[in-house]
């Protein structure tokens, strides 16, 4: 691989000065993998994300194999990856779940909360209240147990089955889930319809119902091209975490019309060129990324990944 260069940083006033990225790319990108990939791979994916400087890698969910089947190895892959110093959050869909990730040490987790009742039942065959009352055991034991809790909701801007979703809506499951006890919460534009005006009125509204920036994470797919920039949209609101995927892997699999997240290579060229701290090495970010590429079958579809590296990318 062979990098050709950085861009030109031009800072700006109105924007935080570091940003922690919540890298996803070894749960939410693989999950949606056709073939299964090996265990031994995912740890040296997850290695070589840590090597390149992320501090937070979301490494595996304790769901039922059934309904995620690539992700059917949990037990035997948080063992390989638990030593390194880095944050490793967990997708944990129910107290089973929670007690799969705790036995194993897991001192992060997540739920997955949807704001669409379609899309509630399409994944995970629940109202949207059934499924806040499914979780309120589970983050109400993790906190007993001092475990860091992220609150995931999905269909935050628009839901293929209901359109465009009403703010108010939104609103009220953030609000439920922080006051079950979740730390932060990651909003979740699963079919990557929205707009930054969209994203600033969300924000605004989140914000006016005393749930501030600081407690908030976006996580945006790039369906329509809009990723970076609804990022863009969400920094000059005070949004400091920003959700991720190396390589731009993944999408959802109860979503047929989502594509990939938003590349993390892709958001470490645009903050660092706006003076950005992340932490991050790109150039070792985008070579383990080809070398991922690699392993899958497939170029890249980050943008950033193919022009700083050769498409016949050798294993690194």
């Amino acid at each position: 691989m062979t990098v050709d260069g950085l861009p030109m940083v031009v800072p700006t006033t109105d924007l935080p000065t570091r940003v922690r990225i919540h890298e996803v790319g070894a749960r939410d990108g693989l999950q949606n993998e056709k073939a299964t990939v090996p265990t031994e791979v995912k740890a040296e994916f997850v290695r070589r994300l840590a090597e390149a400087g992320l501090t937070t890698i979301e490494a595996t969910s304790f769901v039922h194999p059934k309904w995620v089947p690539q992700l059917a190895d949990a037990e035997q892959l948080y063992p390989l990856v638990a030593d390194l110093p880095v944050a490793l959050p967990v997708l944990v869909p129910n107290e089973r779940g929670l007690d799969r990730a705790l036995a194993l040490g897991a001192r992060r987790v997540a739920v997955f909360a949807s704001a669409t009742e379609s899309f509630a039942k399409a994944n995970l065959n629940r109202t949207v209240d059934e499924a806040l009352a499914m979780f309120d055991p589970v983050v109400a034991r993790a906190k007993a147990d001092d475990v860091h809790v992220r609150g995931y909701l999905s269909m935050c801007f628009g839901d293929p089955w209901e359109g465009a979703v009403p703010i108010p809506q939104v609103v009220r499951v953030c609000k439920a889930l922080l006051d079950m006890g979740c730390d932060e919460l990651s909003l979740g534009d699963t079919i990557g319809v929205a707009t930054p005006g969209h994203v600033v009125a969300l924000l605004a509204a989140l914000d006016e119902a005393g749930i501030p920036p600081s407690v908030l994470g976006v996580h945006f797919h790039d369906t329509y091209g809009q990723a970076l920039a609804n990022t863009l949209a969400a920094l000059q609101q005070g949004v400091t975490t920003v959700d991720a995927s190396a390589g731009g892997l993944g999408g959802c699999p109860y979503a047929k019309s989502a594509t990939g997240n938003l590349a993390t290579e892709d958001l470490v060229w645009m903050l660092r060129g706006l003076g950005i701290d992340t932490g991050i090495d790109l150039g070792r970010l985008v070579a383990t990324s080809a070398w991922m590429a690699n392993r899958l079958g497939r170029p890249s579809p980050s943008r950033t990944v193919r022009a700083l590296s050769h498409e016949d990318t050798e294993e690194q």
